[in-house]
């Protein structure tokens, strides 16, 4: 069985540059005060953005898999979040998409490994199969030149093989909640006793009542010894949520306002008639044929529908939501990031987190009904300082909830047509 190796390095860690101030988060309902810690930083405040893996404290081994990765330099999460996380605090992260989150809990963990190396070392936590698919990835990545085993559980896909995946106690877990669950109670020998890492991505969403079921049997049998890190685009304010995640003496570091859309992103809205809004759609589509779209939808019928339409007016266009199976699912996302089909018609299962560096355009044919799902949705094109276009489409009945949007964003869009 591979075992984890690291060389000896006789290079000293450099102090990491700081450019905003990351604030100690209270655990209670107290008002937060910063700790001398961070207000020592503020003298680093103006440090310059542009830094490297190596001055953040990152070892030389994974420095070496990051420049395999092609990540030219630390994104501002990485750069405020990798210091904090390796001096071994809890960690509150808030950044818009497409900013490199995974990467700021990823190394950290990684290289707590290397200086310890243990089996079930970290479990991350992620609310849909294809985030988790991604961020099992990702680990593998980082963790390709230092033989980093992981295992992915989520549901739709057989219990034997992940069954197998864990019997072979891998140093990483990413599962979705509830198929975590289903293994701590029926899988002979998986225990999460021993983890040192909790990572909960997209966090508000796993501490909404969907989850709160599995998040409470998994809290109860994970260490208190541990680092948690929650990170989001969107993050909960509501104190008694995050007191749940079990956090000590957090740092919360936010290198975004908490309704902040990517800066290379345009977006407008387009005024149509309920009764034509299928037209006004394909007049849309055809407008951009040499884009690659991602269209929202409320309903799996929904997307269903819109998918058949497209195909039916002659257009490459493939759905993707929940009522299809594991298999069609991540089939309709590897399709659609190789190119095969340039439109993907899909509903908010694919709205968080997910990666597809080729997006051009995101068009809400629904508006959604929570403000927070609009950044989420949006963030799917113009990531990792990229430009995109969001466009979404406003019907005589949905005119209130795309207010709501507007005074979430805290500015007016501009109308398309």
């Amino acid at each position: 069985m591979a075992v984890l190796t690291k060389k000896a390095s006789g290079k000293k860690k450099a102090k990491a540059k700081k450019k905003k101030v990351a604030t100690p988060v209270a655990s209670t309902e107290e008002e937060v005060v910063p700790t001398p810690e961070a207000t020592a930083t503020i003298a680093n405040a103006k440090a310059e953005e542009a830094t490297t893996f190596e001055a953040l404290g990152v070892c030389e081994e994974l420095c070496r898999a990051v420049k395999l990765m092609k990540w030219a330099s630390p994104t501002r999460i990485q750069q405020e979040a990798i210091p904090w996380a390796l001096q071994g605090r809890d960690i509150i992260g808030l950044a818009e998409t497409g900013s490199g989150k995974t990467g700021a809990f990823a190394l950290p963990i990684v290289q707590r490994l290397l200086d310890d190396p243990q089996r079930f070392y970290a479990v991350c936590l992620a609310p849909t199969r294809e985030l988790c698919v991604q961020i099992g990835e990702q680990f593998e990545a980082i963790g390709s030149t230092i033989k980093l085993q992981t295992a992915t559980v989520v549901g739709g896909l057989a219990m034997v093989d992940q069954a197998m995946a864990l019997a072979k106690r891998p140093h990483v877990v990413v599962a979705t909640p509830g198929r975590l669950v289903d293994h701590l109670e029926n899988t002979k020998g998986f225990h999460l006793k021993t983890i040192k890492y909790l990572v909960m991505d997209e966090a508000d969403r796993l501490l909404s009542m969907d989850f709160d079921e599995a998040l409470d049997k998994i809290l109860e049998v994970v260490p208190r010894e541990r680092n948690t890190f929650l990170f989001s685009a969107t993050m909960t304010s509501k104190v008694s949520k995050l007191q749940r995640a079990s956090l000590r003496k957090p740092v919360k570091v936010e290198v975004s306002s908490k309704s902040d859309t990517a800066a290379g992103l345009v977006q407008n809205f387009l005024l149509v008639p309920f009764k034509f809004k299928q037209t006004y759609f394909a007049a849309l589509v055809a407008h951009f044929i040499h884009y690659s779209v991602m269209v929202f939808t409320d309903t799996c019928l929904g997307a269903q529908r819109l998918s058949i339409f497209l195909r039916h007016m002659g257009m490459k266009s493939i759905c993707l939501h929940g009522n299809m199976s594991q298999a069609q699912r991540l089939g309709a996302l590897t399709g659609f990031k190789a190119k095969e089909h340039r439109i993907l018609v899909c509903t908010d299962v694919a709205s968080r987190g997910l990666d597809v560096p080729s997006v051009d355009l995101v068009i809400n044919y629904d508006v959604p009904k929570n403000s927070k799902d609009y950044i989420h949705r949006v963030g799917r094109t113009a990531r990792a300082g990229r430009t995109g276009r969001a466009v979404s489409m406003v019907t005589q009945y949905d005119v209130e909830l795309f207010q709501r949007v507007e005074h979430f964003l805290g500015k007016k869009l501009e109308d398309l047509g």
